[in-house]
């Protein structure tokens, strides 16, 4: 079995609510052809981004061009809207949500299938492991080509990669500047083959964004700020999520891959977080 087109931005639909069909489609429409989501309707509308993908491909687009993202939300990130027997098994549970997903999304595979994070603190527990089981059985059987895991710390994922039989091929996380680009979870990726996502580059780094070394980068490229990050996190080799509703500001971040940051830029803007 291939494994599925590896992404270089992907598109978010987290919040978007009753939006979420058009605003999905409208990202397919400027470029996009990576999409992330969940089967958690307390922060997702999956089913609206199955609707934007089938309007997409009954505009002859293949169902191939488009790397499809969603994600296992255990009970404790879910309101009463369960896409799962509540009352089954954590095995089972992935497995309903898993087939849900697929029938939401219209498709017979999914490209990435994510936990969206782990029930212990600060570690791994045995529910974890049912859950990750099961993903790992979900990939083997190539109904997802890829797996991974979301809101995850450095002891954890370290867990994953020493104990698991099938190691994640995707850590996604909200990446803070405060943090050093959440480099600690960064350096475990790299140590073990991991692609990192990052989300909340904007939304969680607003500082950050209008402090002078990504000001003097944007001013020498002639990009916004917005893109200056998106330009620092690919040469840092993450793959950066963006949510914009605007189809102007998803088409500038998809030109961002483009430009190029100076070496001396590219510690600037690593060091102003800390």
């Amino acid at each position: 079995m291939k494994n599925s087109r590896m992404p270089s931005l992907i598109y978010g639909t987290a919040w978007k609510k009753a939006r979420t069909a058009e605003v999905t489609k409208m990202a397919l429409d400027c470029g996009f052809r990576a999409i992330d989501t969940a089967n958690q309707l307390k922060h997702y509308d999956e089913a609206g981004v199955g609707e934007a993908l089938r309007a997409f491909w009954a505009e002859g687009h293949p169902r191939e061009t488009v790397f499809l993202q969603t994600k296992f939300t255990s009970q404790g990130g879910q309101d009463h809207r369960l896409p799962y027997d509540p009352r089954a098994d954590l095995k089972t549970q992935v497995r309903q949500s898993f087939e849900s997903s697929l029938g939401h999304l219209g498709v017979e595979y999914l490209d990435s299938y994510l936990v969206h994070g782990p029930q212990g603190h600060p570690g791994l527990i045995e529910s974890d492991w049912e859950v990750w089981e099961e993903m790992e059985k979900i990939h083997s059987e190539g109904a997802a080509r890829l797996i991974g895991i979301s809101n995850v710390n450095a002891f954890q994922l370290g867990e994953l990669v020493t104990h698991a039989k099938i190691k994640p091929h995707f850590v996604q996380n909200r990446c803070y500047a405060a943090r050093g680009w959440d480099r600690d979870i960064r350096r475990v990726c790299e140590n073990h083959q991991i692609r990192y996502q990052g989300f909340s580059l904007l939304t969680g780094n607003p500082h950050e964004m209008a402090s002078p070394p990504v000001a003097e980068a944007a001013s020498r490229l002639k990009l916004t700020p917005a893109q200056v990050i998106f330009c620092f996190a690919k040469h840092l080799g993450m793959i950066p999520l963006t949510g914009t509703t605007s189809r102007a500001h998803g088409e500038e971040d998809l030109r961002s891959l483009d430009a190029s940051l100076l070496p001396e830029e590219l510690s600037a803007i690593e060091k102003i977080g800390g």
